[in-house]
């Protein structure tokens, strides 16, 4: 997996490619950690995302949290493939998906 991390002001935009899953998880997680600290708002670009395991949606929904706290999140650009699997665990309930 890809991870691309793009700060404008107090934005983040991370843009992720490949696979989220058990294995990139941590790697997702520990990005995800140094780079929301200041964020008011937070962007998940998934254009390219392939595959989302039940470790990725737990990192999503952990940022999630988080940015409850200190601002915004959102999601762009989710695939067919990946929205379903949103739908299916209640995702769309809690996340931003445009």
């Amino acid at each position: 997996m890809d991870i691309i991390t793009k700060t404008d002001n107090e934005t983040v935009t991370v843009t992720l490619s490949g696979r989220l899953d058990s294995t990139t998880a941590p790697e997702l997680e520990n990005a995800l950690d140094a780079c929301l600290k200041d964020a008011k708002e937070f962007v998940l670009d998934m254009k390219e995302l392939e595959y989302i395991s039940s470790a990725g949606l737990r990192v999503i929904l952990k940022a999630q949290k988080t940015m409850n706290t200190q601002g915004a999140m959102k999601l762009i650009n989710v695939c067919d493939d990946i929205m379903e699997v949103f739908d299916i665990t209640g995702f769309v309930d809690i996340l931003t998906i445009e």
